[in-house]
């Protein structure tokens, strides 16, 4: 349908760990050109290593180089690669058994066509030009047409400048319909109209609504104006500037029960100091000039402050 509102909506954030002297000396050798594996305490060599025995759980710590060839033991094609993989082009899904290791690397194989993969390939490191000790210093598999050789020799695992933490950006992207009912709270909000919806057991009304109420659970379809004035109920003040977000800190967040609402939303309030934000506080919506889906902030509207019993049951 034409009139289905949606929206591209992206959820990201990077994820910073410290490594351990096997993951250092791992990421640290990629960055070298070296590839490290763990040998436990049976003989078999991991790669990549980890620290301790996945089937006895002792600590592991013997590390070993192993070539930077190997062959496919399995394989899926990508046909349309997503932003952030490891090649823009049509590629394999690889797991490969590096010679002298016991265990697959899942990596990317750069090939022209799936045609010539196959299981028991051979193949080999492409080295990234620019190497800082990630798994990305593997620029991908390419075929390669060797034998295989069984080299597993010790390694000191130690490098000038080692990688001692790695930052991880995870990302999803996706697209988002609102629905019924969030879809029509959203036209509203372009006509500076706040819409809520009423439960025709309960008499609740709910703002932004679900198209359904949280307590009886039948479906909630009489739309109902709220606000644009209300009453803040509880609020945080925020001290961490986020990315990307045009507001000095410190500003001030806060549960506002709109006139005629049952549930309190989300809102920023300004116009007033945020030390002087305080629950029972009078506000009202202060719209976007740019045509914008919500209420830019919310502000106090100069009224006294509403009594605790009046908005005590939307905490």
């Amino acid at each position: 349908m034409s009139d289905v509102l949606t929206a591209p909506l992206v959820v990201e954030f990077p994820f910073t760990r410290s490594l351990g002297p096997v993951q250092s000396a791992f990421l640290t050798g990629l960055r070298e050109r070296t590839v490290l594996g763990v040998r436990t305490r049976d003989g078999r060599v991991l790669v990549p290593p980890v620290e301790y025995d996945p089937v006895t759980a002792e600590d592991i710590g013997d590390l070993v180089e192993v070539a930077p060839t190997g062959t496919v033991t399995t394989w899926a094609w990508n046909p349309a690669p997503r932003p952030g993989q490891p090649l823009d082009t049509p590629f394999a899904w690889a797991l490969v058994r590096l010679d002298g290791a016991d265990t697959a690397l899942l990596h990317a194989l750069d090939t022209p066509g799936p045609e010539p993969v196959r299981t028991g390939m051979r193949v080999r490191v492409r080295w990234a030009e620019h190497r800082t000790g990630a798994i990305t210093d593997i620029a991908c598999f390419t075929p390669y047409d060797s034998e295989p050789t069984h080299r597993a020799r010790p390694h000191t695992g130690r490098f000038p400048d080692p990688v001692t933490a790695i930052t991880t950006p995870a990302r999803l992207d996706y697209t988002y319909s609102p629905g019924r009912a969030a879809g029509r709270h959203l036209r509203a909000l372009a006509d500076r109209v706040i819409l809520g919806e009423r439960c025709p057991a309960c008499h609740k009304v709910y703002v932004p609504p679900r198209g359904a109420c949280p307590t009886c659970g039948i479906a909630t379809t009489e739309a109902v104006p709220v606000g644009p004035r209300g009453t803040v109920t509880t609020f945080c003040v925020v001290n961490i500037k986020a990315k990307n977000l045009d507001i000095d800190v410190p500003y001030v967040y806060a549960h506002i029960a709109l006139d005629g609402a049952d549930l309190a939303l989300h809102g920023r309030i300004a116009g007033i100091p945020h030390d002087q934000v305080r629950m029972g506080l009078r506000v009202e919506a202060v719209w976007t000039d740019d045509d914008a889906r919500h209420p830019g902030h919310y502000r106090p509207t100069g009224e006294p402050d509403a009594h605790y019993d009046t908005y005590r049951e939307l905490l």
